[in-house]
């Protein structure tokens, strides 16, 4: 299948056809390191014409039609040979299990979040949006084994991150145990609890909240308990960051787009709903706010002086 000069309309209906019976699905494409164009620009090689796309149009397209794009190969001029495999559809956000899900033996225990750069870049965005280094008291919530806390460590000088008293919160018994064994410096607190029971805790006021993905999670009532823990879990000054997931991991892939029930497709309504309430309650209480990310959305919080 050479694909030279099919628009988007002709090709995706293509592909999604042959991935419905084929786990790969390979094809030739002009060489997208001949030029540097914007998608559907024209170009004529040796009287024939291809429009021409760039490299990550077709990451971009892999990724909608839930396939990983393997190592393009080079192919007779000007052409390169592009195969999408088929992701396999496991994942953490379906799977059934009698013991802990976010735990150190789930499927999630193999997500490294830091290591997608569009979660990280937002993320460390965000710490220095807060001034982190300023910071006295960090509070995390669904801390898990503590890749927001080590992101921070590494990103300061020993002496000022050893200053700062972190606390760190998560109803998994074994993921709190195992950032129990990474952190052991005395100014980091790991507490198993279940969030909705955080005022037994009887914690003093924080200057930093940090949550990723946890405040939504259907056990939590997430307005009354995020207008609570503004209330009374954060000083006058506090900033905050939160993290909204707008994507869902499978087949070791993060794939972009908020997945709910009774949706094939992925449907942002949800998502943006609460990200919406936070920034105008926030801004009410007179908070500078900010919305950045992609397959996290992360909202960045400071005080206005």
């Amino acid at each position: 299948m050479i694909f030279t000069i099919d628009s988007m309309q002709e090709i995706l209906p293509k592909l999604q056809n042959e991935l419905q019976t084929n786990e790969l699905v390979t094809f030739d494409i002009l060489n997208p390191d001949l030029y540097t164009f914007y998608a559907g620009t024209e170009v004529t090689i040796e009287d024939t014409k291809y429009l021409y796309r760039g490299y990550k149009a077709w990451v971009d397209l892999a990724e909608l039609l839930k396939c990983k794009m393997l190592t393009p190969q080079m192919s007779d001029y000007p052409l390169v040979t592009i195969t999408f495999k088929r992701l396999v559809d496991d994942s953490f956000h379906t799977e059934v299990k009698t013991t802990e899900k976010y735990g150190t033996n789930s499927h999630f225990s193999h997500i490294h979040k830091m290591e997608e750069p569009a979660f990280f870049y937002y993320y460390n965005q965000a710490l220095d949006n807060v001034k982190i280094a300023e910071k006295t008291r960090i509070l995390n919530l669904g801390i898990n084994r503590g890749d927001e806390f080590e992101v921070i460590k590494q990103k300061l000088d020993t002496h000022t991150y050893e200053t700062i008293e972190f606390v760190g919160i998560d109803h998994s018994q074994t993921a709190i145990a195992r950032a129990r064994e990474l952190f052991l410096h005395k100014n980091f607190s790991f507490y198993a609890e279940d969030l909705n029971q955080i005022d037994t805790l009887k914690l003093e006021p924080f200057d930093l909240l940090i949550s990723i993905g946890t405040l939504q999670s259907p056990s939590i009532h997430f307005k009354p308990f995020f207008m609570k823990l503004v209330q009374e879990y954060l000083t006058k000054d506090a900033s905050i960051i939160l993290g909204f997931p707008n994507s869902r991991w499978v087949g070791g892939e993060l794939l972009y787009g908020a997945k709910v029930p009774n949706y094939a497709m992925s449907e942002l309504g949800h998502v943006l709903s609460d990200v919406i309430f936070c920034k105008k309650y926030l801004q009410q209480k007179k908070y500078r706010v900010t919305i950045t990310g992609k397959q996290y959305l992360f909202l960045t919080a400071t005080k206005i002086h």
